[in-house]
């Protein structure tokens, strides 16, 4: 999918969304955000914005992607900061996003990207390859087409649904 389409853009939120749950997705995006409510989205911003003091946090760029922080030195470093990593995968794929975005939307190629799991002291490095790359660009014809959707994809049940904003939403009978 080419991204110089600007209505094949998406959020780094909906690359994470897509990998956790369609529903998820679709639902943030009609306009359907239930995060102003949830606890444990207070407490991530908390742990966001208790760590790393120094760095200045929030760096968006075109309104598509928001970097938590981002570091110079041989190359650029993008930073994400997360609560937990029960959710790693989706993590992954929103800072992969976020560096395929930078190189075809910027030209910016010499970026890496780094999660940070301040409470577990753990820091996952993430390299944009080929790999990853095919991977992401098939995620967006996905998204794509559950966006396009008349009405949110059926809820399946996982584990991680009692703590999601949107539970109650969908599983409220």
């Amino acid at each position: 999918m080419d991204l110089l389409n600007k209505d094949s853009v998406f959020t780094g939120t909906k690359i994470n969304y897509f990998f956790i749950c369609p529903t998820k997705l679709w639902l943030f995006s009609h306009f359907t955000t239930m995060e102003q409510n949830s606890e444990l989205v207070a407490l991530g911003n908390l742990v966001q914005n208790d760590t790393y003091k120094k760095d200045k946090k929030d760096i968006v760029i075109d309104q598509n992607i928001a970097i938590d922080f981002i570091k110079r030195g041989k190359g650029l470093v993008l930073h994400e900061i997360k609560k937990s990593s029960k959710m790693e995968k989706a993590h992954e794929m929103q800072l992969l996003y976020y560096l395929y975005y930078l190189k075809t939307e910027k030209g910016i190629d010499n970026a890496v990207g780094e999660i940070d799991y301040p409470k577990q002291r753990h820091i996952l490095r993430i390299n944009l390859t080929e790999k990853k790359e095919t991977e992401l660009k098939s995620a967006f014809g996905k998204i794509s087409q559950i966006i396009s959707l008349p009405k949110p994809p059926k809820p399946e049940k996982k584990r991680i649904c009692r703590k999601c904003s949107y539970f109650e939403f969908c599983f409220s009978n």
